[in-house]
């Protein structure tokens, strides 16, 4: 590390103690606890780093393990009571669910090498390049852990779980687990944590034409009556999904002409009606339908720790951070998962193609042919009529 970046990185440190309370060598010595002032900052710098998490809940709580709040409104509020045979009766719309989450530790540790520090080290914003690598990172891995984690090991591998499946047990896999009848297109074993899937076919001689009546049938059958009008709701899909669709007829299969009169709204990418959203490492093959505000992280209040240790040995800076954090699904009943959905391109095959060909081309030959014809014989009336009439002068 060269002697102006070490004058730089030592002053981030400073900040980092100023921040959090301590002394600088402290990061270096043990672990820091983070107070919840700061953690809270910066779990606001993590949340605003990416846009969809700005878009849901990031939910502070203080113990490990308590009931999830839900989507804020338990009840209706609306009623009448004859006052003259019993009082009133105030019902609270805010009720808890019963159901439990649990905040458990993920580590988020990054090293930073020295060469790279250099480089930066030539801007003012140097403190700025550290900070939100680190938080960026953070931000992103939390998107791949909420659509793919599966389970928490005790110690993950992130070389056969590249998108970290083994950190936690995400959105997704709990509606799978916990609310296996809004799940369409597979089954898990609770036993076992496996997954089976069962592929939804969307084609033109399939049981659905296309993916909007697709999504309208999962809104209809999987998501609650009070929540199916909601005007929140999403479609959140796979990249792969929306190069599929472009403007087809729910429930038609039209030539894309007559899709694109009927409803021009590719700039939107709605699917059966829903706005359509892409998310960083979504699965490719799937539709989550769900308000934005029923998908929260947890994060345990007290239980951020930092430690920052310039590792000479490796020519680099090590960041360990850790923090307790759940992944929830606030109300099952607003939320309908459709995975390993498989469309079905039907195309003429070759053979048939090219004997069709040859038959159009057959019908036009004949066509032809018969238009010769037709018009000699009309050059032969036209020619006898003419003669009848010089005949007749």
């Amino acid at each position: 590390m060269r002697k102006e970046t070490r004058f730089k990185f030592n002053g981030y440190l400073t900040r980092l103690g100023e921040i959090y309370g301590v002394q600088p060598r402290e990061f270096a010595e043990s672990k820091v606890e983070i107070s919840p002032a700061a953690a809270q900052k910066l779990e606001t710098k993590i949340q605003l780093s990416a846009v969809f998490l700005t878009k849901i809940n990031i939910v502070p709580v203080k113990n490990q393990i308590g009931e999830k709040i839900g989507l804020g409104i338990g009840s209706t509020v609306a009623g009448t009571t004859d006052t003259t045979k019993k009082d009133r009766e105030p019902i609270d719309p805010t009720a808890l669910t019963g159901q439990k989450y649990h905040c458990q530790q993920t580590n988020f540790d990054t090293a930073i090498r020295y060469e790279k520090l250099d480089m930066w080290a030539m801007f003012e914003d140097f403190q700025r390049r550290i900070r939100d690598a680190i938080i960026q990172r953070q931000a992103l891995d939390r998107i791949m852990i909420g659509f793919n984690g599966t389970s928490r090991a005790a110690t993950s591998n992130r070389t056969v779980n590249k998108l970290l499946q083994d950190v936690n047990v995400g959105w997704l896999h709990k509606i799978r687990l916990e609310a296996p009848t809004q799940v369409i297109g597979s089954s898990t074993d609770k036993d076992t944590n496996v997954v089976t899937p069962e592929p939804i076919k969307v084609g033109k001689n399939e049981g659905y034409k296309n993916i909007d009546a697709l999504v309208m049938q999962a809104v209809n059958n999987a998501i609650a009556e009070e929540f199916a009008d909601d005007t929140g709701l999403i479609a959140i899909c796979g990249r792969s999904l929306l190069d599929e669709k472009y403007f087809p007829i729910v429930n038609r299969d039209q030539p894309n002409s007559e899709a694109l009169a009927g409803d021009v709204i590719i700039s939107q990418k709605r699917l059966g009606g829903l706005m359509a959203m892409r998310v960083p490492y979504f699965p490719k093959n799937a539709i989550l339908i769900t308000r934005l505000d029923n998908l929260s992280i947890y994060v345990q209040i007290d239980s951020r720790r930092r430690q920052v240790e310039d590792n000479a040995k490796r020519d680099r800076i090590e960041n360990y951070e850790s923090v307790n954090e759940d992944y929830i699904i606030e109300d099952y009943d607003c939320v309908a998962l459709i995975e390993n959905i498989e469309i079905i391109n039907e195309e003429t095959a070759p053979d048939a193609a090219a004997g069709d060909d040859a038959e159009q081309k057959a019908k036009m030959l004949a066509t032809a042919e018969e238009n010769t014809a037709l018009k000699a014989e009309l050059d032969a009336l036209k020619k006898e009529i003419e003669q009848k009439e010089k005949a007749g002068k």
